[in-house]
């Protein structure tokens, strides 16, 4: 059969089978885990594209980020669509596809192996870690930039890559790339590797490998822009980060629990690769609470795996340069710089995951061919061996799709796979009393606050229940006041805070704190410019006054 029809129908199966396992994702609902904050209950989204959007969208640090370009492909649906669940969700099917296509594209174009590359697109295209970055609205992040990325790959495979005008498409592709999420500094490393294998930019041209040094100078300096925009998105990101106060600092956590974390957080990602159950949206970090033997066995895998990888390069190329690309790409987000509370995230393996697929591909065939038949037997065993697991991972993928339906589904599931769970406990509470649930809700908000009592949201959003509940078996003024105590120990005086707070004094009957306290919340939002806030608790203020006045009475 003709190379190119069988490269264009290898083509056509990897985008059926991307729709075929993520159509029912058109039907599912907003997440009320950050799609609430980024999206659904952001003006600006709302607003659609106009100028004042896209001013904001490259200068705010919304969301304790910058990632511009995710900003405004949410803009255009807002505009094209509405806020309408089903559209966001349709686009980020869309980019995952393409993004399959053109990583399909860049591997074929890079080493002429059309079987081996399908394989990798497949794993790419239906693995169950990537639902994460398919089925949450706010995770377009990764769908916009793993397109830029596999983009800018398929740039660098040309063979006219040294030439300017391929430099300045990989530059462009990166940049936007960066413009949808920062995780694309490590794109100059991934190249650098690929150089190596399979595109064989570095091999000797003289004795003695002055070629090597040579052609590694060569290939470091000719990638300089890229280096140049890694560090200045790293400098901005971390500008935003630390601006919205998503970074944690050493004295919270120390250096040696975040290179034990980021040591089982890499077994973790190998394991969920290779068997990938028990995946979750949230996953509590284990402050202080890895015991040393896993730790132990966490570095023992890390550094193994790492020499042994290296050590296979002569003989197995392909399984060096995956296990890299693997080990780098996850380095910024691995926790040595911890940015929010989880200990690790499906998402953060949408493009590391390329990496060990390549391993598997190109590695497995290598190493096992002195046991596998030659001709064409071997080959129909590897291929029904690759479609078995395509056929697995696809099926795997459609179950944990249902459980991210909707917030309450998805954060039910998460309950079910992990412990302690106190993200997972909060929003499953905002869930359920959004459909009126109110005990339910009261109920998971003090799970999620007894284990994390430094959560402020959950403590004021808690305390607010307890106060103002019209159901009895909810209200509980004394309970509530505890909870806005803590929360206003935690937040130094905010407004809103506040506000939960006199509302809690006065549902335990303490009028004159509850006056007090609202008075001081209306100055303070007064004093923030939060007008309509400070209108609202004179209201409350004026109320518990009358409440005041007439207990004495």
């Amino acid at each position: 059969m003709n190379p190119r029809i069988t490269t264009i129908g290898i083509a056509v199966g990897l985008a059926l089978l991307v729709i075929v396992v993520f159509w029912p994702v058109r039907s599912h609902d907003f997440i009320a885990y950050d799609d609430d904050i980024l999206i659904t209950a952001n003006p600006h989204v709302q607003a659609g594209l106009n100028a004042d959007g896209i001013v904001w969208a490259f200068t705010s640090f919304h969301g304790s980020n910058w990632y511009p370009l995710t900003r405004l492909s949410w803009m255009l649906d807002s505009e094209l669509h509405g806020v309408e669940p089903g559209a966001f969700h349709t686009q980020d099917l869309g980019l995952h596809a393409l993004t399959t296509l053109l990583l399909f594209a860049a591997l074929v174009r890079m080493t002429g192996a059309p079987g081996k590359s399908a394989f990798v697109s497949a794993v790419f295209a239906v693995h169950p870690l990537h639902v994460e970055s398919v089925a949450w609205a706010s995770a377009r992040k990764d769908t916009l930039s793993g397109l830029f990325f596999v983009l800018a790959l398929w740039i660098h495979a040309s063979p006219r890559a040294s030439r300017p005008a391929c430099r300045i498409g990989t530059t462009l592709a990166m940049g936007l790339g960066l413009m949808a999420k920062p995780m694309l500094v490590t794109l100059p490393f991934v190249l650098l590797l690929l150089d190596a294998w399979p595109l064989g930019r570095l091999q000797s041209e003289g004795k003695a490998g002055r070629g090597d040094r040579a052609a590694w100078r060569r290939a470091v300096l000719e990638k300089w822009p890229l280096f140049g925009l890694a560090i200045v998105v790293s400098v901005v990101t971390l500008l935003a980060q630390q601006s919205g106060g998503a970074v944690t600092d050493l004295a919270a956590l120390p250096i040696s629990e975040r290179v034990a974390n980021a040591l089982l957080a890499v077994l973790d990602y190998t394991r969920d690769a290779f068997w990938p159950a028990g995946l979750a949206i949230f996953y509590p970090h284990p402050e202080g609470g890895i015991p040393a033997l896993q730790v132990a066995g966490a570095l023992i895998f890390v550094v193994g795996c790492s020499i042994g990888s290296v050590a296979l390069f002569r003989r197995a190329p392909a399984v060096t340069i995956g296990w890299l690309w693997f080990l780098g790409m996850l380095l910024p987000v691995i926790g040595l710089v911890q940015v929010g509370a989880q200990a690790r995230a499906d998402r953060y393996t949408y493009l590391p995951l390329i990496g060990l697929a390549i391993a598997v591909a190109w590695g497995v065939p290598g190493l096992a061919s002195r046991w596998l038949r030659e001709g064409r037997a071997g080959s129909v065993m590897l291929a029904t061996a690759g479609s078995i697991v395509i056929g697995a991972l696809g099926c795997a993928t459609s179950v944990q799709l249902r459980s991210w339906r909707d917030t309450e589904s998805v954060m039910r599931h998460a309950l079910s796979v992990t412990e302690s769970n106190s993200i997972a406990h909060a929003y499953l509470g905002v869930a359920l009393l959004a459909r009126g649930d109110t005990i339910s809700a009261a109920s998971e908000w003090r799970e999620s606050a007894r284990i994390e009592p430094r959560d402020r949201v959950v403590a004021n959003n808690l305390a607010w229940l307890l106060a103002t509940s019209p159901d009895p078996k909810v209200r509980d003024g004394a309970d509530a006041v505890v909870h806005a105590e803590r929360a206003s120990r935690l937040t130094r005086d905010d407004p809103s805070v506040l506000d939960t707070l006199a509302a809690a004094y006065a549902a335990a009957g303490r009028f004159d704190e509850a006056v007090t306290t609202a008075e001081r919340a209306a100055s303070k939002a007064d004093a923030a410019g939060a007008v309509d806030l400070a209108r609202q608790i004179d209201r409350r203020a004026e109320q518990y006054q009358r409440q005041r006045r007439w207990i004495e009475h």
